[in-house]
């Protein structure tokens, strides 16, 4: 809970204040943090299950019950967390007189694609890390540079338009803005990002689980 809100209260200090960065309108605090409560269930679902597997060898090496329970409930686990975060989210709302219309219903939605997408990046990250340990080390850059390339911090609306399509190819563009659009009423419906980031999540998704259940087997002999 104190990670996203402080996270939220800074960008909104250097960036909505100082650096006057657009906030479509609607105040930056509540516009950030309305993007760090996703942000934050996919960076913790993402960096959890990445490690998931390592962190669990003892149990894989005694064991035997199917390896991809493991990643799956460190991406589930974060639901806590997030449901913890959107309870903060309503005094937001509150102080800027913001009320969420019917729009809010589609929440769900955009909640399982940040833990599909978490998961599939999970399921290549945790596999790598059985084989190659130093790419734990590589996952703390991997969401700093994820971050930065996802509007959380600012509107996609400065993206130029030739670009968007390709923007939209980071699947958790169109989550953010989805969230945004269903809670604070921002704009029209994502409906080309969310397409996009549909067809990028069945990619990840769909190799990840390809190579994680090609890598299974070897699993115990190599943690």
């Amino acid at each position: 809970m104190v990670q996203p809100l402080f996270i939220a209260l800074t960008l909104s200090v250097f960036l909505g204040k100082l650096a006057k960065v657009p906030s479509d309108g609607v105040p930056y605090p509540v516009f950030a943090y309305c993007a760090m409560v996703p942000w934050q269930l996919f960076s913790q679902a993402l960096t959890e299950s990445s490690n998931s597997l390592v962190a669990n060898d003892r149990l894989i090496t005694k064991v035997y019950f199917p390896r991809l329970v493991i990643p799956i409930s460190a991406v589930l686990g974060g639901l806590v967390d997030f449901a913890i975060a959107c309870c903060v989210l309503i005094p937001f709302l509150t102080f800027y007189r913001i009320v969420p219309t019917a729009k809010v219903l589609m929440l769900p939605i955009f909640v399982l694609m940040t833990a599909l997408i978490a998961l599939g990046a999970g399921l290549w990250l945790s596999a790598l890390n059985v084989q190659y340990r130093d790419v734990r080390y590589t996952v703390g850059f991997l969401v700093q540079v994820w971050f930065l390339a996802t509007p959380v911090a600012y509107p996609t609306s400065v993206v130029p338009q030739r670009w968007q399509a390709w923007y939209g190819l980071n699947p958790m563009v169109g989550v953010i803005e989805g969230f945004r659009w269903a809670i604070l009423g921002v704009g029209k419906a994502p409906g080309h990002l969310l397409a996009v980031s549909v067809a990028a999540i069945v990619v990840i998704l769909g190799s990840g689980l390809y190579y994680f259940r090609r890598m299974e087997a070897s699993f115990a002999d190599v943690i």
